[in-house]
This record gives structure tokens, C-alpha cells and sequence, in this order.
């Protein structure tokens, strides 16, 4: 496992990347511009507030939340932008900065999110009235304002050892619906393999007996002892703790309803068995999904633009999946990543290991499926997955799964609070509209 494949928590802006071109190339408002507020010397216009409002419409739309309309939005983008200009003051006097090869990736990503050539998106931009400049403005702007947040904000969330033991329960106490832990109770009435009609509707009937039995409570070992043909009879009728997968599945189709102390009869090619949920619990042994991907990745740099190492991704697959190139050999040529030598393998990998843009990729591919070349911050990859399995996970490594997702669900809460204490310390000055 390489370096790349660290995923610190971050304030992620790149989903507003997709509306930057939009935003950024969109003509000059018609009417009069003026200035309707000032946040620390830097003025917000009445046409950036025009601008703001329709992507802040589009933005709480897809996020299922309520949108204010007329005046109220207007007013809802003014606030977003004083919020805005705010931190990127609070940027400059804390020395954030960002290189001017961050902006071009920004750039080529967003290019790559358009389905465009950087040369095609830069013609879209100019054609729509706006400029390159701006653009990559807007691009700088959102990189700082991602870099002052990565610097800020996971440092305030605090989670309690309290608040992860409850994060366990709750999962656990999930799992009683999928993959319990359960130990049954079993008589086995036996159907030999010739067996007329009339000898299976005795066997039916016997089988009928030892579940009235069961059902009123009567001592299940002697149960078994009198009437059971199976493994368990000498062993009190029980078939041992053990996960619910554990068990055939005409078993737990049969109790998946079933409480503690419930019993039921069901027949299989072996004969009639008589069931009875003995224990039914959380299960003690937690799995997640591991996936086992390769990757070939090329970094765009140089003489190497996106758009060629694009090409050249696209042109490997063709060529493994026509059968004239392998995987492998092609990683361990030509990968600029450190799994390279090892054909591109990168093991073994639970969920969060990975940069978002690759680990979403990958999750959508089936075993043995490759995807189409896929950007990330740190270049073009081609993914295959090659295996996938539940494995059970330590108990540490629960609650490390356990406080990252409490972190991530306190992420945005926190930053919102941090934001507004940028934003008091700050000076606003409101101004009306020109008469």
C-alpha cells in the first residue's frame, strides 16, 4: 500500500467544482451594478449576489433541503458569500496558500467532469462572456477555502469513547436483522430414501408430535432423545452458537420471524425438522466489505497532458480486454504509482482507504471488471477489481470505524459553527441599492 491511498478527512469543495464552469462563465448580469455589502474591505455586488443565487438553489435542491425563493434567496447567497469572503480573509492572514499546479489539476478535473479537453473548456468559457482568469480564480478561491478548512476544522471534532460504544450497540443490535447469532434447537425425523406415501405421512405426523412437544415447553433433550435421527439427539437437540450464514439457509428462512422460545416444523430431502430458537442475538463478530483492486495510474505532468494519459488508459484497456496485453505486466511497465512492481496489486482493502473519487469507482465494478480511465487529485487511473469478500474486523478496528463515521457525521455541523465564528470576527458593512 502506497502513500496515495491515505484519506485524511477533509472539507470536500470539489462538489462545488461542477457548478464552477457554470458559474464562472456565465455574461454579465443585464442592469446597473453596485455594491451591496463589504466584508473587511472587499466588496459583494449586487450582480456576484445574482450570480450565487441560482447555483445556491440548485445546490440545496440536491441535498433534499427546503429552498427560499425571491428576496429570501438573494438574501440566503448574500450571506453565503459574506461567509465566503470572510474565510478567504481569515486564508490570507493565516498564510494559506495554494501552487499554481494545484489550480491546473482543479482545472484538468473539471474539464474531465465536463466530458472536455482543458483547450475545449477554456472556448466554452470565453464563448459564454466570461474568461480563463476567472476561472482559475474561482478554482484558487475554492482550493484555499478547502486547505483553511482541512486545517481547521477536524481538529474541533471531538467524539467520546460514550458516543462510540453507542455507535457499536446501534450497529450491533442492526446485524439481529441481517446476520445474527443463533442457536437452534433440532429433532430430525428422517425420511428413508424409497419411503412410500403412506410411510412419510406416519413420519409427518411423529415429526407434528415432537413439535407439540416443543411448543408446550417440554424438555427439549428428551424431546430429541425420543424423537430426533439427527447429529444432535445426543447432544440435548442443540446445534451450537454460531452466526446465522453458518446454518442452512432453509433454517433461518424458516425463523428469520421467529422470537427466543419459538418453535416450527419444515421439511428438506433429508426428512421433517422440527426447529426451535434456542439463543438469537447480536452477532459478536462484525464484517465489512473488502475489496482486492489493481490499478494502473499515470500522473499528467510534463510532456504528458490529462487528456494523453486518458487516452493512453483507454487504449491498455482495449488491449486486456481484447486479450492482447496483461494487467500485470502492463502495472508493472508503465504505473507511476508504488504498487507498480507488484503488477498494480493493492491487496486486501476495507471501506475509506482510498480518495473518494477512486473508492467510488471502484465499489460500482464487479470482480473482474475494469473501469473506464478515472481522475483523481493524483492522476488518471485504470481500475479492476479482482476479488470481494465480508471479513470479520478486530475490535480496534471497529472503533476506529466507528469514530470516523462519527467524525464525518459531525463534520459538517462543526464547520458550519466554525464558519460563523470567522464570519463574526469579521467586518460587514451593508449598503442599499443606488436611488
Amino acid at each position: 500500500m502506497t502513500m496515495f491511498f491515505s484519506k485524511p478527512r477533509s472539507y470536500l469543495v470539489w462538489a462545488l467544482m461542477a457548478w464552477t464552469v457554470s458559474v464562472a462563465a456565465q455574461s454579465a448580469v443585464n442592469g446597473r451594478d453596485f455594491i451591496v455589502a463589504v466584508v473587511d474591505s472587499v466588496p459583494i455586488t449586487n450582480h456576484d449576489v445574482a450570480l450565487r443565487a441560482p447555483q445556491l438553489r440548485d445546490q440545496l435542491k440536491q441535498q433534499g433541503r427546503p429552498v427560499p425563493e425571491g428576496d429570501a434567496l438573494l438574501k440566503a447567497a448574500l450571506e453565503r458569500l459574506i461567509v465566503e469572503k470572510a474565510l478567504l480573509q481569515h486564508a490570507k492572514e493565516a498564510g494559506v496558500t495554494v501552487e499554481d499546479e494545484a489550480v491546473t489539476q482543479a482545472e484538468q478535473r473539471l474539464a474531465a467532469q465536463s466530458q472536455l479537453s482543458v483547450d475545449a473548456l477554456h472556448k466554452k468559457v470565453k464563448a459564454e462572456g466570461s474568461s480563463v482568469a476567472r476561472l482559475r480564480q474561482n478554482l484558487l478561491e475554492q482550493l484555499t477555502l478547502q486547505r483553511l478548512t482541512e486545517r481547521n476544522v477536524p481538529s474541533r471534532i471531538r467524539v467520546s469513547d460514550v458516543e462510540i460504544d453507542q455507535a457499536i450497540r446501534e450497529r450491533q443490535n442492526a446485524s439481529v436483522g441481517t446476520n445474527p447469532d443463533i442457536e437452534l434447537g433440532h429433532v430430525l425425523v428422517a425420511i428413508p430414501e424409497k419411503a412410500s406415501d403412506a410411510e412419510v405421512a406416519a413420519l409427518q405426523t411423529k415429526a407434528q408430535t415432537a413439535l407439540a412437544h416443543v411448543k408446550r415447553g417440554d424438555d427439549l433433550a428428551r424431546v430429541a432423545k425420543e424423537f430426533s435421527d439427527g447429529a444432535e439427539r445426543d447432544k440435548g437437540g442443540l446445534m451450537g452458537l454460531r452466526a446465522a450464514s453458518r446454518y442452512p439457509t432453509l433454517f433461518v428462512d424458516a425463523i428469520k420471524n421467529m422470537n427466543v422460545g419459538d418453535a416450527t416444523l419444515v421439511r428438506s430431502g433429508a426428512g421433517f425438522h422440527v426447529l426451535k430458537v434456542v439463543t438469537k442475538r447480536a452477532s459478536s463478530v462484525i464484517t465489512v466489505t473488502q475489496t482486492h483492486p489493481r490499478h494502473i495510474l499515470l500522473r499528467p505532468g510534463g510532456q504528458l497532458s490529462q487528456t494523453t494519459a486518458r487516452a493512453q488508459l483507454a487504449e491498455y484497456k482495449r488491449q486486456i480486454e481484447a486479450g492482447k496485453a496483461d494487467f500485470a505486466k502492463l502495472a508493472r511497465e508503465h504505473s507511476q504509482d508504488g504498487s507498480g512492481p507488484e503488477g498494480g496489486d493493492l491487496g486486501w482493502v476495507s471501506p475509506g482507504m482510498f480518495v473518494p473519487e477512486f473508492e467510488e469507482v471502484m465499489n460500482k465494478l464487479q470482480p473482474g471488471q475494469m473501469a473506464d480511465p478515472t481522475i483523481s487529485r493524483f492522476g488518471v487511473h485504470l481500475i479492476q477489481v479482482l476479488e470481494r469478500r465480508e471479513a470479520p474486523i478486530s475490535e480496534r478496528e471497529l472503533r476506529d470505524m466507528a469514530r470516523n463515521n462519527l467524525r464525518e457525521k459531525k463534520f459538517d455541523e462543526t464547520y458550519q459553527l466554525w464558519a460563523q465564528e470567522v464570519r463574526g470576527r469579521a467586518y460587514v458593512e451593508y449598503r442599499d441599492a443606488p436611488q
